[in-house]
């Protein structure tokens, strides 16, 4: 019977039947090959097993020669099996010796075999081994045979994790050794505490359905409790601000997908269990959204994981709330990913800080986790298999180190570490009403950046001045769909408010590039920083910008409205946003709207062309703000995400420093307010440069505000402005070092 007219159950038939045979684990696995051969119509179906040095293994085979069996390894990448390992996707060839990764291995006799298809076994998306079947005449393999293979692979990925089999178990002495990872910082900060491993995904320990039926209705049950669980997150009271709810908005919509509940019941027919079901839907579903370049869709991969994480605790009867209960008083969380919707089920009084295995500075988790002020380090590998749940770990993104379970030395050494920078913030904080001034004089205003409505706070936490950057694209990225009028007004006008008449400077949307909204298709562009992004996507989507200029006006009515235009590079580019701002206006004045008491349209200076155009465009502009993150990445041709470039040039060097003065003289010269928003603002060391420089207002993160005013208090402006000067002029080829001898010898607090 050709393999269309069988239904996969049958082959999901015969695997239970072996599962549930006495026979030993080979001949187990030689049983399973047959099966698979058989029902495929292959004339080879082989296991490789992946063992601790990444090298594979034949553990079984039917077709090959018997003698290869546990005597041939492939090395790491080797071949179209290690090519399979590497990529964890399935290969399809008719003819597998065409293919350039192809590797001949005569004890095998393999080369009368032409057509190829391989499936990665994958247990808790880690690929463990590989699955193949090969037939001598050349043929491309079904979409239901590969499905079928993939179904069986899950299986034997459970099977060979459980430690069954030589190299599958982990060595005894592992646990009780100190480790010490590495990842990228995505939020500074210091922790000491313990391990809480982010709710580890049940394993699924049955497979194939006794009653069909039966688990269609648990399946039912489960669907319909995870999307009541979800609901009550929305109105959960823990969450502040429009954004988390986007988020849990985000996930209620995926909970609801029918083509994801309807995927599931197909494979419960099929005759898996509902939790096999979820397993298995879903890990053809990250497969599938993992060939994709486009960060918005690896989000939603991270969202469906949520899910699926979800659905098996429902399914093994999991009390979320108990599983919450277990984090350590002092928890570093660790999770391989996670939704941002899970990251705000959990106490933040609990949390000291977040490991992430994958992700990056644009996930909405690691947003969260900045507004929650938690150290962040992701793309930390091994991080969830390195250690347990209550270890205890010392998290340092100064460093970007994760310590597990750390020697006592290095856990006193920390300790001390944490003791000072406790000191040192108890006396920030105590400076948090002292204005800041130099010592002759000179008033600083010290502004905070923000982006999410659970920043706000921060803003007298840290005694900023003002708000000097507010990000509005992140309400925007967090949300499921393109913000109504009326929900941004909502969210602008509450900004104000808080800030009770602070300054607020509203950047208009900063979008395109690596900022992807999921409801906005995105242009594939081989420089996407480079490309059509913030204010060009504004003019040439007039609509979306008109909207947001009219939720600011009327949140600002009757008060200050600060807006500034990104991504400037030609005046002619300020001048056409600035027309669309005017017609906005004079709709309000038509309809009987009231207006901002005052409005101000600035510009961010992070294109450098435009450095050269501000004799023509101060006099048009109400402030302009110095966006130094692009302003250097693009005057130095540095990524700033390319960990090889982005520290390969010093924002402290003659040249960096001439064009940042050179700014803050045309802006004096045309009377116009200037300030920087950028990561250098918020380093003391180079707020003293930019103090130099004549900068008197700089924008920074939160936690940055108490140190750069205590430098800005124990400083002299007019001396910094003559030193840092004759450094520049006389082309120090070390500003940074010759002024961190200055502040030593000023005392100066950096």
């Amino acid at each position: 019977m050709p393999w269309t007219e069988r239904a996969p159950w049958v082959l999901i038939r015969q695997l239970r039947a072996i599962m549930a045979s006495a026979s030993e684990p080979q001949a187990k696995l030689d049983n399973i090959v047959k099966v698979i051969a058989s029902n495929m119509i292959a004339e080879v179906s082989s296991i490789y097993v992946r063992l601790p040095d990444d090298s594979l293994e034949l553990f079984a085979t039917e077709g090959l020669r018997k003698e290869a069996v546990h005597a041939l390894r492939m090395k790491k990448g080797e071949g179209l099996v290690g090519l399979i390992a590497d990529w964890g996707e399935p290969i399809n060839l008719s003819d597998a010796q065409k293919h350039a990764n192809f590797s001949y291995k005569p004890e095998t006799g393999e080369e009368i075999y032409h057509s190829f298809l391989g499936v990665p076994m994958v247990r808790e998306r880690r690929t463990i081994g590989v699955l193949t079947v090969q037939n001598k005449i050349e043929r491309r393999y079904t979409d239901e045979e590969v499905e079928a293979l993939e179904t069986t692979a899950m299986v034997l990925a459970e099977m060979i994790a459980s430690g069954n089999f030589a190299g599958a178990s982990v060595p005894s002495d592992r646990r009780e050794a100190s480790v010490t990872l590495t990842g990228i910082p995505l939020n500074d900060g210091l922790a000491l505490g313990h391990i809480a491993l982010h709710e580890p995904r049940p394993q699924v320990l049955k497979f194939f359905a006794d009653n069909i039926p039966a688990e269609l209705k648990r399946l039912d049950e489960a669907l319909l409790r995870l999307r009541e669980d979800i609901n009550r997150l929305l109105v959960n009271d823990q969450m502040s601000g429009d954004e988390h709810k986007e988020i849990i908005e985000t996930v209620q919509m995926l909970a609801h997908d029918r083509g994801w509940a309807r995927r599931m019941r197909e494979a419960v027919s099929a005759g898996l269990t509902a939790e096999a079901a979820v397993e298995r839907v879903q890990q053809n579903q990250r497969t599938q959204l993992m060939k994709n370049a486009d960060s918005f869709w690896r989000e939603r991969s991270h969202d469906l994981d949520d899910l699926a994480n979800r659905m098996l605790r429902i399914l093994h009867g999991h009390d979320h709330t108990s599983a919450l209960n277990r984090l350590p008083n002092d928890a570093i969380l660790v999770a391989r990913n996670m939704g941002a919707a899970e990251l705000l089920g959990h106490d933040p009084k609990k949390l000291r800080g977040l490991v992430i295995e994958e992700g990056g500075a644009t996930a909405h988790v690691a947003i969260v986790a900045r507004s929650f002020n938690l150290p962040v380090l992701c793309q930390v590998a091994d991080a969830t298999t390195a250690g347990d749940h209550g270890n205890p770990a010392i998290l340092d993104t100064g460093t970007g180190q994760l310590h597990i379970r750390p020697s006592l030395e290095l856990i006193r050494a920390y300790a001390d570490k944490a003791r000072f920078r406790a000191r040192r913030q108890a006396r920030f904080s105590r400076l948090k009403n002292v204005p800041p001034v130099t010592k002759d004089g000179e008033r600083i205003s010290l502004n905070m950046n923000a982006g999410l409505l659970v920043d706000l706070p921060h803003l007298y936490q840290s005694g900023a001045d003002g708000i000097g950057l507010y990000r509005t694209e992140l309400q925007f990225m967090v949300a499921s769909r393109f913000p109504p009028m009326t929900e941004q007004q909502a969210a602008y006008s509450r900004v104000l408010d808080e800030a009770q008449g602070r300054r607020v400077v509203f950047r208009s949307l900063d979008i395109g590039g690596d900022k992807v909204l999921p409801y906005l298709k995105k242009v594939k562009e081989e420089n996407p920083a480079l490309g059509w992004r913030a204010i060009r996507m504004s003019l040439d989507r007039p609509g979306l910008f008109r909207t947001q200029t009219r939720a600011l006006l009327r949140a600002a009515a009757g008060r200050e409205l600060s807006l500034m235009l990104p991504f400037i590079a030609d005046v002619s580019e300020f001048l056409a946003a600035k027309e669309l701002i005017a017609k906005e206006i004079a709709q309000a004045e038509r309809f009987g709207h009231q207006l901002p008491a005052k409005i101000r349209i600035g510009v961010m200076v992070e294109v450098p062309s435009i450095v050269y155009q501000l004799d023509s465009l101060l006099p048009l502009a109400d402030f302009i703000s110095v966006g130094s993150n692009d302003l250097f990445q693009f005057f130095f041709a540095a990524d700033r995400e390319n960990d090889r470039v982005a520290r390969r040039f010093d924002p402290l060097c003659p040249p960096a420093l001439r064009l940042l003065k050179e700014i803050a003289d045309k802006a004096k010269a045309h009377k116009v307010d200037f300030s920087l928003c950028g990561e250098m603002a918020g380093r003391p060391i180079e707020a003293m440069a930019l103090i130099a420089l004549g900068f008197r207002s700089i924008s920074m993160a939160p936690a940055s505000i108490g140190p750069v005013k205590a430098m800005v208090l124990s400083a002299n402006a007019q001396k910094l402005n003559k030193t840092v000067l004759e450094l520049v002029n006389s082309n120090c080829r070390n500003i940074r070092r010759e002024l961190c001898d200055y502040a030593q010898r000023e005392n100066i607090d950096i």
